[in-house]
């Protein structure tokens, strides 16, 4: 195979890749950004308020991608019939996600209006939990309608299509913004409600949101051929179970990365206002980065998906291959921009010395983990499109919670290795975990697509 086409293979599918990547990426940061813009805005009135926001968005964010991951199973499902040229499989595993994805956001919005315990539990300032409570409460009435888009845009995405999630998103944060500005600062003969405002902002985008979604795949023509609509089904019972074996395994691997750093925020609740805002900033703008990754691993899941459905399995190894280069390179250049401008990025959230010692000494961590997060995250969704989902969960609970949760606890909050380091400490076992994550993932995806290659032959 000569070094010319071994060039123009790899460029045809990053092409492809990046096809589907970057709509996903732009919708992902616009999703993304909402939670920045409420913690600007948050910032802006208190660092109570930014604290309140930061406890809520370390509550409500993992249980959202625990929701999302159980669903992007219709992302592996859907591509995998797609391949196969099975429209009508489509238009059934698609009826049968919007139950789950409805039933979904109902129970865990439950779970998020009773969180006010965990709280307690874990010690965060009484001050905070009050105001907390109320953004969290009003995010969670928004959580049945965001089940039911994410599984519309899942579908979408298995598709090939992904500009109605980037355009979708794009859209809802710019309804966000000034929805944020009339229920904080109460306008339009609404009482000012501070942080607990962006809460409000955020459940009614998530209702906009499907709203756009449902009538994009509604009527859009190159929807028509999965005849979606074409009847009513009440959930069956296979379907389902068919569904949560593949999806729930994913959602909680996802779970399991997102909870390990509302965990480190809950810990720290107790360190006082500034520590948790500077932690909350570093974090938050980590989240935003971390969406390009996320979004390229989504992608990854559809070309594996695809071409294995098309039963060309040393397509999907080529594909993973390429995405994981391609994440690599991503984590190269955001790596660098977060160490050499972090003073910068913390000064858009806080004006305040004490927010912004805490937060720009963070950010260096983040810089240092965007490698072997890139890594895990591709990896994992490139064993999403295998449909091997259950080792992944298993692989991702051990490294977060078996290996970056203690180390970080150890460094951070005990003296068994000296004087405690506070959130460095944690952020620092971050690291540890996620490294752990990238080589298991690693050598589980290697695996896995070698032994579909050998199968094939």
């Amino acid at each position: 195979m000569s070094i010319t086409y071994r060039y123009q293979r790899v460029m045809t599918e990053w092409r492809a890749l990046l096809k589907l990547a970057v709509p996903i990426i732009i919708g992902q940061l616009a999703n993304t950004a909402m939670g920045f813009v409420d913690t600007v805005m948050a910032g802006r009135v208190s660092p109570n308020d930014l604290a309140a926001v930061a406890l809520g968005n370390s509550v409500w964010v993992p249980i959202f991608l625990l929701m999302s991951g159980i669903l992007l199973a219709t992302t592996a499902k859907v591509s995998h019939a797609f391949g196969r040229g099975a429209e009508l499989e489509m238009g059934f595993l698609v009826r049968q996600a919007l139950w789950l994805g409805f039933a979904l956001g109902c129970g865990l919005g439950i779970l998020l209006w009773n969180a006010q315990p965990l709280m307690e539990l874990m010690g965060v300032d009484p001050i905070l939990i009050k105001p907390a409570m109320g953004y969290l409460r009003a995010v969670a009435c928004g959580f049945p309608a965001v089940g039911v888009y994410l599984v519309f845009r899942c579908y979408s995405d298995a598709l090939g299509l992904t500009r109605p999630s980037m355009v979708i998103g794009i859209l809802g944060l710019l309804l966000n913004i000034p929805l944020n500005y009339i229920f904080i600062n109460g306008h339009l003969g609404l009482p000012a409600m501070g942080g607990v405002g962006c809460g409000w902002a955020t459940g009614l985008v998530m209702i906009f949101m499907m709203i756009a979604m449902f009538f994009w795949v509604r009527w859009a023509p190159y929807y028509k051929s999965s005849q979606i609509f074409a009847r009513f089904q009440w959930p069956q019972w296979p379907a389902q179970k068919g569904l949560l074996s593949l999806g729930l395994p994913i959602g909680v691997s996802i779970f399991a990365e997102a909870s390990l750093f509302s965990v480190i925020a809950l810990l720290i609740g107790g360190l006082g206002a500034n520590v948790v805002a500077g932690h909350q900033i570093a974090l938050n703008f980590s989240s935003l980065v971390f969406m390009i990754p996320y979004s390229l691993a989504m992608a990854t899941t559809v070309r594996v998906g695809q071409a294995l459905g098309s039963k060309r399995p040393r397509d999907a190894r080529f594909s993973a291959g390429v995405a994981m280069a391609t994440g690599l390179i991503c984590a190269c250049a955001s790596a660098s921009y977060m160490f050499l401008l972090r003073e910068h990025i913390a000064r858009i959230y806080t004006t305040d010395a004490a927010v912004l010692a805490v937060a720009t000494s963070l950010i260096i961590y983040s810089a240092i983990f965007q490698f072997s997060d890139a890594i895990q995250v591709t990896a994992a969704g490139a064993l999403r499109g295998y449909q091997d989902t259950r080792i992944t969960m298993l692989i991702t609970l051990f490294s977060y919670w078996g290996v970056g949760l203690p180390v970080g606890y150890l460094l951070g909050l005990s003296d068994k290795f000296g004087i405690a380091q506070g959130p460095a400490g944690l952020w620092q076992g971050l690291i540890v975990g996620l490294s752990c994550a990238a080589v298991m993932l690693g050598i589980r995806l290697h695996k896995i697509a070698r032994r579909h290659n050998l199968t094939a032959v």
